[in-house]
């Protein structure tokens, strides 16, 4: 309440410093007389006071207190009291609630901490596990390689103990021979010494009874041909007399001849029946279809075949993603024609040789539970003039298929091509017009799937019977290396691993070089990938140790390059001359 005496106190709270006091004037209290010598006199503290200021705060205090306001006052006063103490509880409560976030913030720091130890030990966990198993996975190589060499020299023991004990048995059946020879010649030169004493002693008795035995057969001769011509003269003269014995024989050698005659031509037309209907053409040139003699000959073999599952139709076969959803989606649309006793298509697969075209031809038929037949084009022009009749016959047997049949051509272009060059015979060309008619119209008994690296040479109207064309690409990298690596375990992998044949395998990452190798084969087919992997295989069984080495292999895949080289540059050579 300093306002009510007059006194300005600062901002906020409590009275400020007092203000300054005015300098003492000289000559005061007293004049200039300074007493004792000249030291000035000693200053009283309340001789600069001014009660004014406390008379005029006494002076309000009563105006105050007896005026209307005065509750008013106090109130107001009170109110900024507790305004002051709501502002210190207030300040407290925030110090409060800062010590308790920083509270908060040191358990946080802690739990953080707490969590980045548990990371720290969990790592250093499964470090120590991933070192411990690498330790295990080493050991464990460690003791396949013992046990591979202690194998591999208790093989070496055997082979050599069994070859000493062949050198030993044909030693021993030599030495035996030997002498059973020398027996045999001794004994035969004494059978031989014998009986030629016993010829010198006994000439003349021999030859006495060969005389004898010539004369007897001599006379035994004479009197056969003597009755034979008797009983054959009476015989004669008694049939030509009696007329109902000729008759008769006449009649029975007549009917003996007209039956020799049917069963002849009855024997040909069921040959020709058989023939087409169970027989396999000649065009054909190797089938599925079991025919009743094979089924006789091997009905265990047949009854498997019959009830085989089906099979994946690119099971065995590598292609690009969008090249493998079409021919599966031709797969599954001709086992459901199958299914449904429908129309079959017909289909062309044309590109470069050796990407998969006949593999896939061949997998097809297993898949969609039918049989197959394989024809090559280059067949039908050397049959001539018998060409139309081999065609008929192959579809009249195409046509007895119970089970549907796939017929695959392949080079079909060494058969179809224009009828319009002069290149083309006669007798090729009423082949050719054979083969047309039968393809005029779609059958639910057979489909045709034609083959050919080169079908701008198709006769026009075999594209018009073509329903599905189908281009096999050389395939990339990433389809080069399941080649490699299916080839790869066929021909080297799991012969060595059985043991079976002549054939090991040296030390080295196999999937790394499997890789190296479809890297390398750029443009090469997966025939030339399978050839490469049989050069492997043949470089083995050439070796001394029978041991296949990542050196070999690298020989022969440069080996492979320079031949698909030399390859290409024919194949270049060839299209420039023409």
């Amino acid at each position: 309440m300093s306002w009510l005496f007059g006194i300005k106190g600062p901002k906020g709270e409590g009275a400020g410093p007092p203000p300054p006091l005015p300098p003492a004037q000289p000559g005061a209290e007293g004049g200039g007389d300074r007493g004792l010598g000249d030291r000035p006199a000693p200053k009283d503290k309340w001789s600069n006071f001014d009660p004014t200021g406390l008379e005029r705060a006494a002076k309000a205090a009563r105006e105050l207190e007896h005026s209307r306001y005065a509750k008013d006052a106090l109130n107001l006063a009170q109110m900024q009291e507790q305004t002051l103490q709501l502002e210190q509880q207030s300040k407290l409560k925030e110090y409060e609630a800062a010590v308790e976030q920083l509270k908060s913030e040191q358990i946080r720091a802690q739990a953080e901490e707490r969590r980045k130890t548990l990371s720290e030990e969990t790592r250093q966990h499964q470090a120590r596990a991933q070192y411990q198993d690498k330790l295990a996975r080493q050991r464990y190589e460690d003791q396949l390689k013992q046990q591979q060499l202690l194998n591999e020299e208790n093989l070496r023991k055997q082979e050599e103990s069994v070859q000493k004990q062949e050198a030993m048995r044909r030693a021993t059946v030599e030495r035996r021979m030997e002498l059973r020879h020398k027996n045999e010649m001794l004994r035969v030169e004494a059978e031989a010494r014998a009986r030629a004493k016993a010829e010198r002693e006994n000439a003349d008795i021999i030859r006495e009874q060969i005389r004898l035995k010539a004369s007897e057969h001599r006379q035994t001769v004479l009197e056969s041909i003597r009755t034979a011509g008797t009983l054959f003269g009476e015989g004669f003269r008694a049939f030509v007399t009696d007329w109902d014995k000729v008759t008769a024989t006449v009649a029975g050698l007549t009917l003996l001849a007209v039956g020799v005659y049917s069963a002849k031509n009855a024997t040909l037309v069921a040959g020709r029946f058989i023939e087409a209907r169970l027989g396999k053409p000649s065009l054909v040139r190797e089938t599925s279809r079991i025919t009743v003699l094979e089924a006789l000959r091997h009905p265990i073999q047949v009854s498997r075949s019959r009830l085989s599952r089906p099979q994946d139709a690119l099971e065995g076969v590598v292609l690009s993603p969008s090249l493998e959803a079409r021919v599966r989606d031709i797969a599954i649309a001709t086992l459901n024609t199958k299914k449904n006793r429908s129309l079959f298509r017909n289909i062309l697969m044309y590109g470069p040789p050796g990407p998969g075209k006949t593999l896939f031809a061949k997998k097809l038929p297993l898949h969609s539970g039918m049989d197959y037949a394989i024809m090559t084009g280059g067949d039908v022009a050397p049959m001539g003039g018998k060409g139309v009749t081999a065609m008929h016959k192959l579809f009249d047997w195409a046509n007895t298929s119970r089970r549907g049949l796939l017929l695959f051509m392949d080079e079909a272009d060494a058969f179809l091509r224009k009828r319009a060059t002069e290149e083309i015979s006669k007798d090729l060309r009423a082949t050719l017009n054979a083969f047309l008619y039968h393809m005029g119209q779609h059958s639910n008994k057979f489909m045709l799937v034609l083959a050919s690296n080169l079908p701008e040479q198709f006769d026009c109207a075999i594209n018009s019977r073509i329903d599905v064309m189908v281009h096999f690409d050389l395939p990339q990298q990433k389809e080069r290396e399941p080649w490699v690596r299916l080839h790869f375990d066929n021909c080297v992998l799991k012969p060595a691993t059985e043991g079976k044949q002549r054939l090991k395998l040296a030390q080295f990452d196999y999937g790394r070089k499997c890789s190296e190798v479809a890297r390398l084969t750029e443009g090469m087919s997966g025939r030339e990938i399978a050839q490469l992997a049989v050069s492997w295989q043949a470089t083995a069984y050439a070796s001394e140790d029978g041991v296949l080495t990542e050196a070999m292999m690298d020989t022969r895949v440069q080996d492979a390059v320079q031949q698909h080289q030399q390859k290409m540059c024919w194949l270049k050579a060839e299209g420039s001359l023409g």
